[in-house]
């Protein structure tokens, strides 16, 4: 292949180079690259084309991996291309690991809805709640797979913007939970538009009003700014979820200052309590997976795809854990 001449021909012979996309002979490898595939005869196979790759995004994969070749071949650290790590893509995805990780992803949450759907009370104040998440989750896993096959402007916001959406609606539904704002046990919601509003209701309108006013703000902030704000993105939504799990911490404590079920002293602490704080635990020690970076294994596996892969092992525990919670007798002793 004319193009991958021009790649080798470009990195052989080099003593020393300097780091990722910015280096100028990255830039000549590409130039070249372009040069003597990027034609107006020349097509891409059809994977590629499918994935939305372009000659030029060709030219530039090719590059990378010569230039990483040399690099492992002279003992210099792997370097960074564009912000992210040298992987091999399959066909025309980008991150295979990522995506095999997050559609296991997608995977336990479609079962965890399940879950819910048949072992949750049909009447239970909280299993619309808990849906809610559910569906949300799905939605982050499917642009999680779209933005680590193709990584895009729109893919990236996409998977983002429903990352926060999803962290920010488990927030919302632990404040509810653990606060007790849902609608009484059994409550109809027809019968909830028609009776006088009661203080809880009125906190509930609040909390909503409140986690919608945020979201739409973080959107339209990283929208409508020149660039986007990655330090705030982060900000935001490690905010959003330590908060979460502090909640939920608090309700796994021996003596909680939350009373779990308003029919129950603040003394009350079921069997299943402690599987809250072991799955705080666990998603907070994977997060260390997304702080110590490391450059792919073979390529393939990095951290943050490993990130992916202890989110789905955790999943299943966490609705397991929803399930039991829900099925407490203690919401029996709570009806209108």
């Amino acid at each position: 292949m004319r193009a991958a001449y021009f790649v080798l021909a470009t990195v052989a012979g080099l003593a020393a180079a300097s780091s990722g996309d910015n280096n100028g002979i990255f830039k000549s490898c590409v130039k070249r690259c372009e040069a003597a595939q990027c034609s107006e005869t020349f097509s891409l196979p059809l994977a590629l084309r499918l994935a939305l790759w372009t000659c030029t995004d060709d030219c530039q994969y090719q590059c990378m991996h010569a230039y990483t070749t040399k690099d492992a071949e002279t003992g210099i650290r792997m370097r960074q291309y564009f912000g992210k790590w040298p992987f091999w893509r399959v066909g025309g995805i980008q991150e295979p690991a990522s995506v095999a990780f997050s559609a296991m992803n997608f995977y336990a949450h479609l079962r965890g809805l399940a879950l819910l759907r048949h072992e949750v009370p049909r009447d239970h104040p909280m299993k619309i709640y808990l849906l809610a998440w559910s569906y949300a989750s799905l939605n982050t896993w499917i642009w999680s797979m779209v933005f680590h096959t193709r990584d895009m402007a729109l893919t990236e916001k996409l998977d983002y913007f429903s990352a926060a959406l999803t962290i920010l609606c488990g927030l919302y539904v632990a404040v509810i939970r653990l606060f007790h704002l849902y609608p009484s046990v059994g409550a109809k919601l027809t019968t909830a538009r028609v009776r006088t509003s009661t203080p809880r209701d009125r906190l509930r309108m609040a909390w909503s009003s409140i986690c919608l006013v945020a979201f739409l703000g973080h959107i339209s902030y990283l929208t409508f700014m020149p660039s986007f704000d990655y330090a705030y993105n982060i900000v935001f939504n490690a905010v959003v979820g330590l908060s979460h799990n502090i909640l939920w911490s608090i309700y796994a404590l021996p003596m909680s200052i939350l009373r779990r079920y308003p029919s129950q002293p603040k003394s009350y602490r079921p069997p299943f309590a402690k599987k809250a704080g072991i799955a705080v635990l666990c998603m907070t020690a994977a997060v260390g997976l997304e702080l110590f970076d490391f450059p792919p294994w073979g390529r393939v596996i990095d951290a943050h795809s490993l990130w992916h892969l202890a989110t789905a092992l955790i999943a299943p525990f966490w609705y397991n854990f929803l399930v039991e919670d829900m099925r407490d007798p203690s919401w029996n002793d709570h009806r209108v």
